[in-house]
């Protein structure tokens, strides 16, 4: 089966616009061209990459040495392209690709789209996170439309973090202290918020330890399949890199801070109680390791991703070796380059 695969890490933004005429912020946009090569990585050999610039694909592709490009093609290629393997998809997406001349029968219904886009809003992470909770585990969750709800949840934890339903990586997040940012400093942006995106996600403050998260597959059938863990760091929300390792020493990784049970326990629960209906791809469920009074406790479900995710990209990448360790990093100087480097 020949697919096409497309890299869009606009996905998020093009997502809480929810336009079809959406053009993307710089960043976004540079991002695309400059890792436009990138589904290189797990593509079969048969199969086609789109791209915004052959050539410039093409030499970002051999500066990172790691895999051979693959057919990077520009305008729809003659072959009989059966698939369409995309980052994440949304109204933005689609009617690009009907202009490049895709199929309708290989592209979402509307109706499609829009669960794909409702199951990405926050307030699925919020109903699946009570159902993974057990000792050890902590996370809250609380959508909010209103002013008073929001300054009651403060007074009650003390810190708190606003989060847009949908955003990108480091976007849309707002840091609340009683005793020193008081609600008013945020009030006009929950405010304008509430009017575009309907509300707005409210979580006590967790002082975080370390990221990770699972990455997972669903078949449109009500499956879901467990692809491997993901050992990730932020900066303010946004995506430095992946460990590139084997399951076991990610594992290993995570027992430093808790018992390996948990991590199994948390990947069968999932597996056993989202529902996703129809929706059939990738997907990855960050989680994080908090600091707490009691020692260190797991965050089983910060945020659900509804598409491929970095994490998916390290495992295309992940070793034979219990020994070999490596680092997968996105650097930007003049343009954005995939590195791996030595841990």
């Amino acid at each position: 089966m020949t697919t096409l695969h497309v890299f869009n890490p606009e996905h998020d933004i093009a997502l809480a616009s929810n336009l079809a005429n959406f053009t993307a912020p710089h960043a976004g946009r540079q991002l695309r061209a400059d890792m436009g090569f990138l589904p290189s990585i797990w593509a079969k050999e048969d199969d086609f990459v789109l791209v915004d610039n052959v050539e410039h694909a093409e030499k970002a592709c051999k500066r990172f040495r790691y895999r051979s490009c693959h057919r990077l093609v520009e305008v729809l290629p003659d072959s009989n392209i059966e698939r369409i393997s995309v980052w994440g998809w949304d109204k933005a997406l689609k009617a690009t690709l009907k202009r490049k001349g895709v199929s309708e029968s290989l592209l979402p219904t509307d109706e499609q789209l829009e669960h794909i886009r409702q199951l990405s809003h926050r307030r699925t992470s919020a109903r699946l996170l009570p159902l993974l909770q057990m000792k050890g585990t902590v996370g809250e969750s609380f959508e909010c439309t209103k002013s008073e709800e929001v300054e009651a949840l403060l007074q009650k934890y003390g810190q708190i973090v606003l989060k847009a339903p949908w955003s990108s990586s480091g976007r849309g997040l707002r840091f609340l202290d009683a005793e020193r940012t008081p609600f008013a400093q945020q009030s006009g942006w929950f405010h304008n918020l509430v009017e575009r995106q309907g509300s707005v996600m409210v979580e006590p403050y967790y002082a975080k330890e370390k990221d990770f998260g699972m990455e997972f597959s669903a078949d449109g059938q009500g499956h879901i399949h467990y692809e491997g863990l993901s050992l990730f760091h932020t900066v303010n929300g946004a995506y430095v890199g992946n460990v590139l390792a084997t399951e076991r020493v990610k594992r290993e990784m995570l027992s430093r801070y808790i018992p390996d049970d948990f991590v199994v326990y948390i990947r069968e629960k999932i597996m056993s109680c989202l529902d996703l209906g129809d929706y059939a791809g990738p997907f990855g469920i960050d989680m994080m390791i908090v600091k707490s009074a009691d020692g260190f406790m797991l965050h089983p479900c910060v945020e659900i991703n509804l598409r491929r995710t970095m994490g998916h990209v390290a495992l295309s990448l992940t070793p034979d070796d219990d020994e070999m360790v490596r680092v997968m990093r996105i650097e930007l100087n003049d343009y954005y380059k995939l590195k791996i480097n030595k841990l």
